[in-house]
């Protein structure tokens, strides 16, 4: 596995900068550069910005806004540059907390009241003509997001990059702890003298109790133990996220994220919920997103295995730049005839504009696991198909959690690669059930959210099942399209949890995020079933004890039963062909 480096956080950056543009330098400045401005928050806590201003006798100017836990730069700042530019005035500020600002760093706690002060005390400035956009990625992302309901009044535009809306959806999926990322990251940027580049990562994501998992880096951090505290979505978490507030969202947005980027699903989901619950018709309408092929840097034309050509390099730059253009200043830039939603294709390798999402076209589509008991492995004899089982046996394996299946590619972000990669080499474990299709006669667009509904008991008390999608290539590639994961005591719900009954049989429906896939003629489409995803999901330990306490583990015996009564099976949204 490769090494957790100091670069990880400087790429989080790198995307915050990539949203709002690289530096247009001028032969002469026609802008001044204030650092360290503090601006006071309502608890007399003062946040520290660096303001690019446009030359100009007592001129307002629309304003482009930051706020990152990043660092803010300094003069030579290539968006405070771009925008300063061209008229628009450019703050970037330090979070509460982080680089020259006052407080205590915590992660997603500050950031909706902090975000409203900062657009306020903007609006009120003798240089702002009381128009505000923000702008970033990442956690940049979120810290628009945070502040979008019941925003600032001066609030006028938001394009968020690659961002998030739910603290606990990022932490947790289907009740697994997202071990890398949050660990990672929380370490990464907890400002502790931590030499990430001397870490034995192997080593480190499997140290044992998770409540204390930190300890090994000689450093207590807070806000970590207190995410593996609360591992329910409860009131911890509803403080954290703007779950229950989209209907109060009144401000034009622009995402833009990637299909395997760690925040795929929600990228989508926030444009989506604020087209269906805003109570504001107009900007109903006036929500709209990007979602290329791309991991969390954007705009690129190779992600991890695959290269999807130079149509996928769209030039993000010049879509925010527009929208600003548009909602700042009026001018006429084409955004009013842009789609809803503008997502790549892949396989096809091909943008295209949609109206809506899941699109209304879509045929959800059910595709049944078989085998004679001998699916594990590549080499085993499972299959997918359109037709109901009847009488099969059921698969077995047994989960390990001390040899769990190792991440290969996917929604990550630390310490494991993201994007498409090949799982040949994984498919060999006998703990993997392999189920694929014959060679598709005609090819199969497959765009939307993905579910897998399995059939299933075990041993143990609480396990893990895990789906990933993929598509097979003639020469017999497997790259991974999208995946997911749920936890048993989770299935029915993420506040009020249920242990199972070893040896019962229980549907679990995992949610598998989402895709846009062309499966090609002479390709096939599989899926994996296995019960561990590590280390992007922390193992089960298989004990049924509170979740973060265990120091031991035990092997769980797995079945998954594809029967007439117990029918598991994919539900693919399946995107009707062109006649």
């Amino acid at each position: 596995m490769k090494r957790f480096t100091n670069f990880n956080i400087i790429l989080i950056f790198a995307v915050c900068t990539l949203i709002v543009g690289s530096p247009g330098f001028c032969a002469e400045q026609n802008y001044t550069f204030q650092k360290n401005v503090m601006i006071p928050m309502r608890d007399e806590i003062n946040l520290a910005a660096n303001i690019f201003t446009p030359k100009g006798d007592g001129e307002k100017f629309p304003v482009i806004l930051m706020r990152s836990p990043y660092g803010k730069s300094d003069e030579k700042n290539g968006g405070g540059i771009k925008y300063s530019s061209n008229g628009y005035v450019y703050v970037i500020q330090d979070c509460r907390g982080k680089g020259d600002s006052e407080g205590v760093w915590e992660p997603f706690k500050y950031d909706q009241e902090d975000g409203f002060d900062t657009q306020e005390w903007i609006g009120r400035q003798s240089w702002c003509n009381g128009t505000i956009a923000t702008t970033g990625g990442s956690y940049v992302g979120w810290t628009q997001w945070a502040s979008a309901p019941n925003a600032s009044k001066y609030l006028k535009a938001m394009t968020p990059g690659v961002p998030f809306t739910n603290a606990y959806n990022i932490m947790y999926t289907g009740g697994a702890y997202q071990l890398a990322l949050s660990n990672g990251w929380g370490v990464g940027v907890s400002g502790k003298p931590i030499d990430l580049s001397k870490v034995e990562w192997d080593k480190a994501w499997k140290k044992l109790p998770l409540s204390t998992w930190e300890e090994q880096f000689g450093h207590e951090i807070f806000y970590i133990r207190d995410w593996v505290k609360h591992n329910t979505y409860d009131d911890y978490w509803k403080k954290h996220g703007i779950d229950d507030q989209y209907r109060d969202v009144t401000v034009p947005i622009l995402n833009i994220g990637g299909w395997y980027d760690i925040f795929s699903r929600d990228t989508l989901e926030q444009v989506t919920r604020v087209r269906h619950e805003s109570k504001n018709p107009y900007i109903r309408r006036n929500q709209f997103c990007i979602i290329g092929p791309w991991k969390h840097g954007v705009d690129q034309t190779k992600c991890g295995e695959l290269e999807f050509g130079a149509n996928a390099k769209i030039g993000v730059n010049d879509f925010g730049f527009k929208w600003n253009e548009y909602w700042l200043k009026g001018k006429n830039t084409g955004v009013e005839d842009w789609p809803s939603y503008y997502l790549f294709v892949m396989g096809a390798n091909q943008w295209r504009g949609e109206h809506e999402w899941p699109l209304a076209r879509t045929e959800f589509t059910k595709v049944y696991l078989h085998s004679d008991g001998n699916a594990n492995t590549l080499n085993g004899d499972g299959s997918l198909t359109k037709d109901a089982p009847q009488s099969e046996k059921a698969d077995k394996y047994i989960y390990d959690p001390d040899n769990p299946v190792p991440s290969l590619g996917g929604n990550n972000l630390f310490g494991i690669p993201s994007g498409p990669y090949d799982q040949q080499k994984i498919e060999k474990r006998e703990d993997i059930l392999v189920y694929t299709t014959n060679k598709l006669d005609e090819s199969v667009e497959v765009t939307g959210p993905v579910k897998l509904v399995l059939y299933a008991s075990s041993d143990a008390k609480d396990t893990d099942f895990t789906g990933k999608l993929i598509d097979v290539h003639p020469d017999g590639k497997a790259y991974n399209l999208c995946e997911g994961i749920i936890r048993a005591r989770f299935r029915n719900s993420n506040t009020d949890l249920e242990l199972i009954e070893p040896g019962k049989i229980y549907k679990y429906e995992i949610d598998m995020w989402v895709t846009s896939n062309m499966f090609k003629a002479g390709h096939k489409i599989r899926l994996e079933v296995s019960s561990s995803n590590f280390p992007r999901f922390d193992r089960n330990p298989n004990s049924g004890k509170t979740f973060a306490t265990d120091t031991e583990t035990f092997k769980a015996h797995q079945v998954i039963s594809h029967s007439k009564d117990y029918p598991s099976h994919l539900v693919l949204p399946i995107i009707p062909m062109n006649d």
